[in-house]
């Protein structure tokens, strides 16, 4: 973070860790991107996350294609 971030409140993509109904802020940001679409997402707005791949998600319905997409893989390694 440089001095101009400072001044301007900007702060990027933040690093979080996903924990079950809730999330913990490691590296602060106003940010993080969707694992599937890149789209940022605001943490405010964040609702959705994978506590196994740790991995956010913008949509309920791409939460959910990347978890059965998830068991899938998981099924065809068994």
């Amino acid at each position: 973070m440089n001095r101009f971030d400072k001044l301007f409140g900007i702060r990027g993509e933040a690093q979080v860790r996903y924990l079950d109904g809730e999330f913990q802020v490691l590296a602060p940001g106003d940010f993080v991107r969707c694992a599937v679409t890149g789209q940022k997402i605001d943490l405010a707005d964040l609702r959705y996350w994978s506590v196994e791949l740790q991995e956010a998600y913008a949509t309920a319905d791409i939460s959910l294609n990347r978890y059965l997409e998830a068991v899938r893989n998981r099924e065809r390694q068994a």
